[in-house]
């Protein structure tokens, strides 16, 4: 997002603005995804790969130049990634913590490339690309509502099962997140009277509500309330939502630790919520034994104790008493919230960087050519990231460098 308003490279004269756009990598990648993430969420990866990377190919075919990035909110991630390789001197599996921050550190630098690609594309392919956003996020929520209503028979048929396993249901949730992400470009379409454009987002949103998963309930009314926020004050609430993203990232450990070593009544709660109490519960001790460089990247994976059961003690602070809670482990795979994720694994330079990160992501929001379009889709994937998935998982990352990448390329109005 923060190479939207970068300084873009000059236009080369008479050059196609359909054959050779640089966005349309990147409307391909939109308007197939959605389905895909339907039927594999995991495919999200390749596909986003291989659309940014299109983009930056264009632009130097183009222009014969490469787009390379610039702006604060880049080096703010590279040198997150950059503390993130350091971590390997001291993180519980070394070689994993250097690999996955140099491949999503390269994953970074090539959406931020593409970034800029896009934002020196003409309007025309700008409203080309928003179009193609939008067609693809109907396709997708229309399949997984499809998938849904039939109990999951539609990704049961895509894998070749003739019956349905109860854990396939599962597999809606990540690609109902990724398309509350990408949902608000839909209010960028060109040459639709705004109360089309409103049928659209409140039709997509309606949608997203009824299918499975919290997260993206969350994400889609976070979205609408910062969406809505940004049409009264543009370039305050995107600045507003940066700033409290960030104080959330520093305050995290100190607001959630205290509370769940108190305990919270959690036995009238969705089993996914009430086991991520218990796993920020555990997290936030493991935060507390090494807060200055944490344990290294990639260490939630194997931070000690982190497949064990809870105890009958936190249990009881939770007011759980479901045998099924008892089977619990206390961190499968991640944190379950990105603040936690960087304190853990990156220590207090980790969530400086990733505090940093937000607010310079919110300043760009401000700047973008819609700011409410801008921050709705921040705002969806800050949800997402705070509340369910890793913040190293590929296909998740390269869905938010998608959503970057098109808030980069929104047209200006008129």
């Amino acid at each position: 997002m923060s190479t939207a308003t970068a300084a873009a490279p000059p236009r080369v004269a008479g050059a196609a603005p359909s054959r050779s756009s640089p966005a349309l990598p990147l409307a391909i990648g939109l308007a197939v995804a959605p389905v895909v993430a339907v039927l594999q969420s995991k495919a999200l990866a390749p596909i986003a790969l291989v659309a940014l990377a299109g983009c930056v190919l264009r632009h130097r075919q183009r222009h014969g130049a490469w787009p390379w990035p610039r702006g604060a909110a880049l080096w703010a991630g590279l040198a997150l990634f950059a503390w993130g390789a350091a971590s390997a001197l001291w993180a519980l599996q070394p070689v994993k913590a250097f690999g996955t921050s140099a491949q999503i550190g390269g994953f970074f630098l090539l959406g931020a490339a593409a970034c800029r690609a896009v934002a020196a594309d003409d309007e025309t392919a700008k409203r080309r690309l928003m179009l193609a956003a939008c067609v693809g996020v109907a396709a997708g929520l229309l399949v997984a509502g499809l998938d849904a209503a039939t109990g999951n028979a539609v990704r049961a048929a895509v894998r070749g099962l003739k019956e349905t396993p109860p854990h396939l249901v599962f597999g809606l949730k990540p690609a109902a997140s990724a398309m509350a992400l990408w949902l608000p470009l839909a209010a960028a379409v060109p040459g639709l009277p705004r109360v089309w454009r409103g049928a659209v987002l409140a039709g997509g949103a309606a949608v997203v509500l009824l299918l499975p998963g919290e997260t993206p309930k969350i994400a889609v009314l976070a979205a609408t309330a910062a969406g809505g926020a940004a049409l009264l004050a543009p370039r305050l609430a995107p600045r507003l939502l940066g700033a409290g993203l960030a104080v959330s990232i520093l305050l995290m450990p100190f607001a959630l630790g205290p509370v769940l070593a108190r305990g919270v009544p959690a036995d009238g709660l969705v089993p996914s919520a009430a086991h991520r109490l218990l796993i920020w519960d555990f997290v936030a001790t493991r935060i507390a034994e090494r807060p200055w460089l944490g344990w290294g990247m990639e260490s939630s994976r194997a931070v000690p104790g982190r497949d064990a059961n809870p105890s009958s003690a936190a249990l009881g602070r939770f007011n759980l008493s479901d045998p099924a809670a008892a089977r619990w482990e206390l961190l499968p795979l991640h944190p379950h919230n990105g603040a936690l994720q960087l304190w853990l694994e990156l220590g207090l330079p980790g969530a400086l960087l990733g505090a940093a990160l937000a607010l310079l992501l919110g300043s760009a929001a401000a700047r973008a050519a819609r700011p409410a379009v801008a921050t709705a889709t921040l705002a969806a994937g800050a949800a997402s990231a705070m509340l369910s998935f890793g913040a190293w998982q590929e296909w998740w990352v390269g869905a938010e460098l998608m959503a970057a990448a098109a808030v980069a390329a929104l047209p200006r109005r008129g």
